[in-house]
């Protein structure tokens, strides 16, 4: 079974490709949507972030769960309290890749295909067979970006420095999809990855 690392800037089309990924039979671990489950009622979470920023969690019993714009605003522009957040999260979704693995290879899985925003930035490289940079031309990630609802030009540029730079994530991509392009031009890129690696024996995992 071959990992793959998917990452991408906000607006680069990520999220299309993954689908695509999953059409050609590959198996998706989202890290955005398994975060919200450790943040959600019953989420692995809950517990250790609770205790780490009091005030941060609603509802009681087996409803509280972490209320995501109270926690945003007490760690943004504070790098200690960030460190310390990632340091409770970050674990927890490994655990959770590492559960997906084990399923995946029952079930005779290929390729999964490990979808991380923030893949280079966390050192998630380290932890697939390859990675993949999802790219287009910065005005069409501006223009995709700029349609979604309270979005602003300011507000984009803020995400933007706080990403790895475009140029840094190609430089250290074993693969790029370009998605600025027509749709079939990504298609058929990913289709051509998909037959490439999923023949191929990564060396993650069984570990």
């Amino acid at each position: 079974m071959f990992v793959l690392g998917l990452t991408g800037s906000i607006g680069m089309g990520k999220s299309a490709v993954a689908g695509m990924f999953a059409r050609c039979g590959a198996l998706i671990h989202d890290a955005d949507l398994c975060v919200h489950r450790l943040y959600g009622p019953g989420g692995a979470a809950v517990g250790p972030v609770g205790s780490a920023f009091p005030g941060v969690v609603i509802g009681e019993g087996r409803e509280a769960r972490i209320d995501r714009q109270r926690l945003g605003a007490r760690v943004i522009g504070n790098a200690g309290l960030l460190a310390l957040l990632e340091s409770l999260v970050h674990p927890l979704v490994r655990r959770d890749q590492a559960r997906f693995l084990r399923r995946a290879t029952r079930n005779g899985c290929r390729l999964v295909v490990f979808d991380v925003p923030l893949l280079f930035e966390t050192g998630g490289e380290s932890r697939v067979d390859a990675t993949c940079v999802v790219h287009a031309p910065t005005f069409i990630q501006a223009a995709r970006v700029l349609r979604r609802p309270g979005m602003t030009r300011t507000i984009l540029e803020d995400i933007r420095r706080r990403q790895m730079p475009d140029r840094e994530k190609l430089r250290r991509a074993d693969h790029v999809v370009m998605t600025g392009l027509a749709k079939g031009h990504t298609r058929a890129r990913v289709i051509s990855l998909w037959r490439h690696l999923s023949v191929r024996q990564g060396r993650i995992w069984p570990p």
